[in-house]
């Protein structure tokens, strides 16, 4: 039986843990240029370097005494999101959408206090969400407002689109929709929806929730069968430009599209998850093959996602079901 599945995997082209770490970040990711993703803010200082639009930065505090100026920081925003600058997978992200008689309201519409968010600026600078666990810094941004094409697509939060980069070429795609269960973040962990999408053409492909098939956004019941991403070329072009800003072959970068000023950069990751096999119902191998028979990397972004467009696009582009024998298959890859 375990045969019989470690052949289907295979013939699916599934990557596994293994083979990422050593076949993919290993060896496209020099050890030294991880900083320049593991750290938000130097992230974001290279974006704009590079011209790509980020969330405006509304404030940092970097030592445990700056936790008292947080009050001052906080008075001029009605909205704004707290992060720890070393992070990952969402974890001690604030988002604050209205404050009002020195209560602040999260997406849910549950109130705080100050008392609790400095408490958890606090927590954050002493390196409670940090890879590693050491001492953080705390970034305050701008919050993002929704894009109108997403707002029956997501609940109490914000989607973002995952996309992998190999060698500066767009391979596969996901889109990450919040839920009640996730409390409105992103994170398919925590209960996101997580919606596989047309390298060729922004369309949803597949999508799953805890690993399982979903047809439908499980709070607004919306069908992800007409789901299509705008701004696509747009999008890859960003995440293709990624490459020369970072020289690391293979990343995860995270974009969110924002209402009044479009794709923005938010993330990027040097050892991104493959939980996106799973939300496309499609392996990173044989994509993975194809750029890395290439004799050159092509220097202009635009052609290497023409490209990417080309030879990722997929056969079908609406959600059809599953067999749930295949999901199971499918997750052994990940444990």
């Amino acid at each position: 039986m375990l045969l019989a599945s470690v052949k289907r995997l295979r013939s699916m082209g599934i990557i596994g843990m293994n083979q990422r770490n050593f076949g993919l970040v290993s060896r496209y990711n020099p050890r030294h240029l991880y900083p320049l993703v593991d750290d938000k803010l130097k992230t974001k200082h290279l974006a704009q370097q590079a011209g790509i639009t980020v969330p405006q930065l509304l404030g940092t505090l970097h030592y445990q005494h700056d936790v008292k100026q947080l009050k001052d920081i906080l008075s001029a925003y009605q909205q704004f999101v707290i992060k720890p600058v070393k992070g990952s997978g969402g974890k001690g992200i604030l988002v604050i959408t209205e404050q009002d008689h020195n209560l602040y309201y999260k997406p849910s519409g549950d109130a705080v206090k100050l008392s609790h968010i400095e408490r958890h600026v606090s927590n954050i600078l002493s390196g409670l969400y940090s890879l590693g666990g050491k001492p953080d810094s705390v970034m305050i941004e701008s919050l993002i407002q929704i894009d109108p094409a997403f707002s029956d697509y997501s609940y109490e939060g914000i989607p973002d689109l995952r996309v992998i980069v190999l060698r500066g070429y767009p391979i596969m795609a996901m889109l990450r929709l919040a839920t009640h269960a996730s409390d409105g973040r992103a994170n398919l962990h925590q209960g996101a929806v997580g919606v596989g999408i047309d390298i060729g053409t922004g369309e949803a492909l597949h999508a799953v929730q805890h690993g399982n098939p979903v047809y439908f956004h499980p709070d607004t019941r919306k069908s992800f069968s007409n789901l299509t991403v705008p701004h696509w070329d747009k999008l890859l072009k960003l995440a293709a430009a990624c490459y020369e800003m970072t020289d690391l072959g293979y990343l995860g970068v995270d974009i969110v599209l924002d209402r009044d000023q479009g794709p923005m950069i938010i993330e990027l990751n040097a050892r991104p998850g493959l939980s996106i096999q799973v939300a496309n119902f499609a392996g990173l191998a044989p994509r993975v093959a194809l750029v890395e028979a290439l004799d050159h990397v092509d220097p202009n972004p635009r052609s290497r996602v023409e490209f990417s467009q080309k030879n990722f696009a997929a056969l079908r582009n609406l959600i059809r079901p599953r067999r749930r024998t295949m999901k199971s298959t499918i997750a052994m890859a990940f444990n």
